[in-house]
């Protein structure tokens, strides 16, 4: 009897095993965004939405974002305005898109943009 116990108790201990070698990496794992999968690239980059302001130059338009921040003295909630220079390898970006863009390493002297997405095109 003590020879088909002995099997029993071994298997046990390694199907317990089993499950929790799985769940860990599972767990561990970093979640990814879907852009930064496609393309390799890291997902620490900052992210923003905002709306074409220029399109005039070559491979370039300037994105305008808007961010609400509170006065730190008369705490009031103002809108503060920035203007970014974003890559836009085709040219395909008109005046009054909604865009969502990502930092990128410098690609010129004001350049530090590349767009993700169009959310929405200009009417």
């Amino acid at each position: 009897m003590t020879d088909e116990t002995a099997p029993d108790e071994e298997a046990a201990p390694a199907e317990e095993a089993a499950p929790v070698e799985e769940a860990a990496p599972a767990a561990a794992a970093p979640a990814v965004a879907p852009e930064a999968e496609a393309t390799g690239r890291d997902n620490n980059r900052k992210v923003r939405d905002g709306l074409v302001t220029s399109n005039a130059m070559d491979k370039t338009a300037v994105v305008a974002v808007t961010d609400r921040v509170r006065h730190r003295r008369y705490s009031k909630t103002m809108q503060r305005t920035t203007k970014l220079y974003v890559h836009d390898e085709d040219n395909d970006l008109n005046v009054g898109d909604k865009v969502r863009v990502q930092e990128t390493r410098p690609l010129s002297k004001k350049k530090r943009w590349r767009v993700l997405e169009v959310l929405e095109r200009a009417r």
